[in-house]
């Protein structure tokens, strides 16, 4: 199928091409894919401007309204997967088979929003707690924050935008996104789409442009949030220039998963397999630490090297493909130096770390120091290290002993200790039975600690995305 030559940006609703200059590779091969339109700080100026000017009439859509935009976008996105999949191939490397799950979940997260639409509820609120308030009845309900400003990442080009553009025209949200420029092809295809429908004039701008260019993203007064999805440097640093809008931040981490000795071996590697290499590893949510009972360690290593060197690496249009290539060279060689300085301090790799120019092998390694940048920072490769326990508290301890946390898995069949890793993980989410690297998009997902804050979710996004404003009525 393969990519157009050149992509326009969309400007206050409209395609808009002024240049070419943002060179777009394709990430197996290294040679340009396409070029695209790129915006310069008179376009986002012209963006803000309209996404504040049509507030008022994205306020105004009746629920229906904006169910029926979403519906089309789904009945779009299902007529034109194969396009959608094969843009993600080309531009972020993803395996095909990764691509076409992918948009599976675009289009489950338009679906969601759709419904949720026109679920928006209030509640009235009883005042006459006391005789003072006797006859007085209040009643609440939520209101559109405004207009959005979304910056999104390159590993998942198409679902992690849609996680923030489905849940605004549900709200009735005009938004700027700034898509990531190695990744603009997904979103730009959204706003295709987009344009196709009966949204207000100005409703939505998506902008590929340079990092210093997005500046006005962040910290122009006229945007009444920012929800960034990225590294926690670039976040926390956008959260303090962001002035008085409210910030969602879904940033990093190193996500650590248990297997405890009553687990079936075999159904934990399956998983811990998928979860560690899917996308390369490059997933914040990845499968980077692997803690494994003492008294099941030796058999779970065993399983758990022949299943990752069984994993096919090469060109992501091979539907064998499970191992793509990195987003770029310099974060593998960046990878690569982790390895070896981990291996210098005295880890063991079991399997993997060769590299062909953006190509990673699935790697495992175990005796990682806990302060190696390979354990105690976010890798985002396909790299997992393995560690036995011998306690399941001090296991749990283990995950804690972070400066991340978004989720974590605990492969275990003992209900009180599934509760007790509920009641004590410092983490966004624990999943019983499963990796942490599993989501489902209208569940709340985000993290704490410098793995952001707020959660994205339809349902919860859309708070984010709201006021609520009450109404207080005295009867005479």
């Amino acid at each position: 199928m393969g990519l157009r030559p050149t992509y326009p940006y969309y400007l206050a609703s409209r395609a808009l091409a002024p240049n070419a200059d943002l060179e777009v590779s394709d990430k197996f091969t290294g040679e340009v894919a396409t070029r695209v339109a790129r915006a310069d700080a008179a376009a986002i100026e012209r963006g803000i401007a309209a996404a504040a000017a049509a507030a008022p009439a994205m306020r105004a859509l009746a629920a229906y309204e904006r169910q029926d935009i979403l519906a089309h976008c789904v009945a779009r996105f299902r007529e034109r997967e194969d396009e959608l999949a094969d843009a993600l191939c080309v531009e972020a490397g993803k395996p095909i088979r990764d691509s076409r799950g992918e948009v599976t979940r675009l289009i489950d997260t338009f679906r969601i929003a759709a419904e949720e639409a026109v679920r928006i509820y209030g509640e009235v609120l009883p005042l006459d707690i006391s005789a003072r308030a006797a006859a007085y009845t209040g009643s609440w309900k939520r209101v559109p924050i405004g207009a959005c400003s979304f910056i999104s990442p390159f590993n998942f080009p198409l679902n992690l935008a849609a996680h923030k553009i489905a849940p605004a025209i549900a709200m009735g949200c005009p938004f700027v996104l700034k898509p990531a420029s190695r990744t603009p092809i997904g979103a730009l295809l959204i706003g295709e789409v987009l344009a196709e429908t009966d949204l207000p004039e100005g409703a939505f701008s998506i902008l590929p442009c340079s990092r210093d260019g997005a500046d006005l993203f962040t910290t122009d007064p006229r945007l009444k949030l920012l929800s960034f999805t990225g590294s926690p440097q670039v976040g926390w640093a956008l959260k303090a220039r962001a002035g008085k809008k409210k910030v969602v931040l879904e940033l990093g981490g190193n996500a650590a998963v248990v297997v405890d000795e009553d687990w079936d071996l075999d159904d934990a590697v399956e998983r811990i397999v998928v979860g560690a290499f899917y996308q390369s590893g490059q997933s914040c949510i990845g499968v980077q630490r692997v803690l494994v009972h003492e008294r099941v360690y030796e058999d779970f290593k065993a399983r758990l090297v022949a299943a990752t060197r069984d994993l096919v690496a090469g060109n992501p249009r091979d539907e064998a493909t499970f191992i793509g290539p990195m987003i770029d060279v310099s974060e593998a060689e960046r990878l690569v130096g982790w390895i070896e300085d981990a291996c210098s301090r005295g880890a063991r790799i079991l399997c993997g770390g060769e590299r062909d120019g953006a190509l990673l092998q699935a790697t495992l390694l175990e005796g990682v120091p806990r302060d190696a940048e390979l354990s105690c920072k976010e890798a985002f490769g396909p790299v997992a290290c393995l560690a036995p326990f011998s306690d399941f508290d001090q296991a749990l301890a283990e995950v804690n002993d972070s400066v991340f946390g978004l989720q974590a898995g605990v492969f275990t069949r003992d209900l009180y200790k599934a509760q007790r890793a509920w009641d004590e993980l410092e983490v966004g989410a624990v999943v019983i039975g499963d990796v942490p690297s599993w989501r489902v998009d209208h569940m709340p997902y985000g993290g704490v600690k410098d793995s952001g804050l707020g959660r994205e979710g339809i349902r919860f996004a859309m708070q984010d995305m709201s006021e609520v404003r009450l109404q207080v009525v005295r009867r005479p």
